[in-house]
C-alpha cells in the first residue's frame, strides 16, 4: 500500500537494527549520566569556591539532567523498553519543569542578590568543554531515538541540548565577569 505521496509507508527498523539502536541509546545515556555527574561535582565545587551562583546553578542543572537520562536508562534496561516509555516521558517532563523553575529562581535571585562572583578558570573551561560535548551527544542520541521511534530518547536529547544553551550562557557570563568584574 502506497502513501498519498506515492511512497511506501515506514515500517520501522527490523529487530536487529532495533537492538543496535537500543544499545546506542544506552551508551549515549551512560555517557550523558557520567559527564553530568562529573560536571555537577566540578561546577558546584568551583562555583562554591568562586561564590558564583551561576556556576553552582549550572552544577545543579546537571543533576536535573541526570534524572532525565536515568529515566531513559531505566526504560532501556527492561526487556520491553516500549512498555516503560510513558513513565520515562513523565520523568523527563518533570525534569524539564524542574529545570525551568530552577533557571527562573536562580535568575531572579542573581538579579536581586547581586553578589560579586570571583573569576573561575575551571568554570570557564567546564562551560567551554560542555559547549563542545553536549551538542554532539544530543544530536547522536536524537538521531538514534528518531530512527528507533523512541520519544523518550528524543526528549532526553532535547534536555541535553538545553545543557548546550546553558553552557553558552554560562561561558558568556563567566567570561564577562572575568573581564569586567
Amino acid at each position: 500500500m502506497a502513501s498519498p505521496a506515492g511512497q511506501l509507508p515506514l515500517l520501522g527498523p527490523n529487530p536487529a537494527r532495533r537492538a543496535v539502536l537500543a544499545r546506542r541509546i544506552r551508551l549515549f545515556v551512560v555517557a550523558t549520566i557520567t559527564y553530568n555527574v562529573i560536571e555537577a561535582v566540578v561546577a558546584i565545587t568551583a562555583g562554591t569556591h568562586a561564590s558564583s551562583t551561576a556556576l553552582v546553578g549550572f552544577g545543579l542543572d546537571s543533576v536535573i539532567e541526570v534524572s532525565s537520562a536515568a529515566a531513559v536508562a531505566w526504560q532501556f534496561a527492561g526487556p520491553d523498553p516500549e512498555a516503560r516509555e510513558k513513565v520515562a516521558l513523565r520523568v523527563i517532563a518533570v525534569s524539564f519543569f524542574a529545570l525551568a523553575a530552577y533557571v527562573t529562581v536562580e535568575s531572579v535571585g542573581a538579579l536581586v542578590g547581586g553578589a560579586e562572583a570571583e573569576h573561575s578558570g575551571i568554570g570557564i573551561a567546564l562551560a567551554a568543554l560542555s559547549l563542545l560535548i553536549m551538542p554532539v551527544l544530543s544530536a547522536a542520541q536524537r538521531r538514534a531515538g528518531r530512527e528507533l521511534g523512541s520519544r523518550s530518547a528524543v526528549a532526553d536529547s532535547k534536555q541535553t541540548l538545553l545543557c548546550t544553551y546553558l553552557s553558552a550562557v554560562l561561558l558568556v557570563g563567566l567570561g564577562l565577569n572575568s573581564l569586567f568584574g
